[in-house]
């Protein structure tokens, strides 16, 4: 079983996703964040490292799922290869920081991709506000996503809610703003009921 966590920079899904993995023994299938040779570049001149940093996103998430198909665990991933098309490409090239020839390069390989994957069994979405979002990025202190703009945050969150608007997939959506799930255990356990709710069949 393949399970996705997605939600907007800063949101929580990477400590969700490890806290769930410890929970119910599952799988962690992690973002490559850390070790994205564009990433840093990206933060300082997004309109030049664009197509290199979502191309080198678009390759591994693939490389990801194939993994995850293979597998016979249940694997939870942070960040599917959905969200890398359909929210982070799609605000670059409508904020110009994607040329069209660029954009219709990546959803051509992206497209090419989909003949062979399809989405997780379940989408778990964290549901965050700007401010919730600005003040989780600040407090983790991440060096170059401190110069972020709440323009570009506001659009990642603007595709966020329209892609769930029209997600057809089995889809759960924790409103992340008032929930500190990784200090407090009853948030925790919210969570986790409404996940054994929606795989298991108990009464939610």
């Amino acid at each position: 079983m393949h399970i996705g966590i997605a939600g907007n920079i800063g949101s929580g899904k990477t400590t969700l996703t490890k806290m769930l993995s410890e929970h119910y023994g599952w799988v962690p299938k992690y973002e490559s964040v850390t070790y994205n040779p564009y990433l840093e570049d990206y933060y300082k001149d997004i309109p030049r490292w664009s197509f290199n940093l979502e191309t080198y996103f678009l390759a591994q998430r693939f490389r990801d799922v194939l993994e995850i198909a293979k597998s016979k665990d249940v694997v939870i991933q942070d960040r599917t290869l959905f969200e890398g098309v359909c929210i982070f490409v799609r605000n670059n090239y409508e904020m110009g920081n994607l040329s069209r020839r660029d954009y219709e390069t990546y959803m051509l390989l992206f497209e090419e991709m989909m003949t062979m994957v399809g989405p997780p069994d379940l989408l778990i979405y964290l549901k965050s506000s700007i401010k919730h979002l600005v003040y989780q990025i600040q407090k983790r202190g991440r060096d170059y996503e401190q110069g972020m703009s709440i323009e570009y945050l506001d659009g990642l969150n603007r595709k966020y809610d329209e892609w769930i608007a029209s997600y057809p997939g089995r889809l759960l959506v924790i409103d992340a703003d008032n929930l500190d799930f990784q200090n407090r255990p009853e948030d925790f356990a919210l969570i986790t009921d409404k996940i054994d709710a929606e795989l298991f069949g108990l009464f939610k």
